[in-house]
């Protein structure tokens, strides 16, 4: 299984000739969907999903959308390819097994709404947790994507969720709004304490899982 992190949110994942796309959204690049045969969002927010590029994308090549039912209100004209997705279900998106989370967004304020969120457990391996710390049960995590920065959570709670999750790796994510300053600061505390492998890759930047 290859992994590409593209911006902020945004990972591919290319198995067995199959591509999936995790929240291809509007900080993250256009060329993240090319060839793509399935894609997961996690949310509605527009960092997580570019409905127009769905859009263009879709009319190069067919594909599906996996997510939250409440996705379709803001699917526009491609709310026909979403198959929604609770809760604990376990289904396959482009030949790959993928088991949901969660349900919620993290709280940003009690004056903003919650939104619906599914965290994506991929093949057994990669967890995806969107805007949300959620822990899997009963697993145990090869590879972790972990929020580094957002509007909904601090560091320490980012920290607390990667050491609770306790993966044999963690590869930043969320990390599309911080200049090099804060980057640098944040890949070296998560670096200094957590005592498993942690990593910021580049967008473009692909590893085997």
């Amino acid at each position: 299984m290859r992994l590409t992190k593209y911006g902020h949110s945004c990972v591919r994942v290319e198995h067995d000739g199959g591509v999936l796309v995790i929240d291809p959204g509007t900080v993250s690049e256009p060329e993240a969907l090319d060839g793509v045969d399935a894609v997961l969002i996690t949310h509605e927010h527009p960092d997580h999903v570019h409905v127009e590029a769905l859009a263009a994308q879709h009319e190069r090549r067919p594909f599906t959308v996996h997510g939250p039912a409440s996705l379709a209100a803001m699917l526009d004209g491609v709310a026909d390819l979403l198959a929604p997705v609770e809760p604990g279900a376990e289904f396959t998106a482009a030949g790959v097994p993928v088991r949901a989370y969660g349900g919620r967004h993290a709280v940003i304020h009690p004056d903003i709404p919650v939104v619906d969120n599914l965290a994506y457990l991929i093949d057994d391996r990669v967890y995806h947790p969107g805007d949300s710390l959620v822990v899997p049960e009963d697993t145990q995590i090869d590879t972790l994507f972990v929020p580094i920065h957002a509007p909904w959570t601090k560091f320490s709670e980012s920290l607390d969720f990667l050491r609770a999750v306790a993966p044999r790796r963690a590869y930043a994510l969320h990390d599309g709004y911080l200049n090099d300053t804060g980057l640098g600061v944040l890949n070296g505390n998560f670096s200094r304490l957590f005592e498993g492998e942690y990593r910021r890759l580049e967008p473009g930047t692909r590893v085997d899982a």
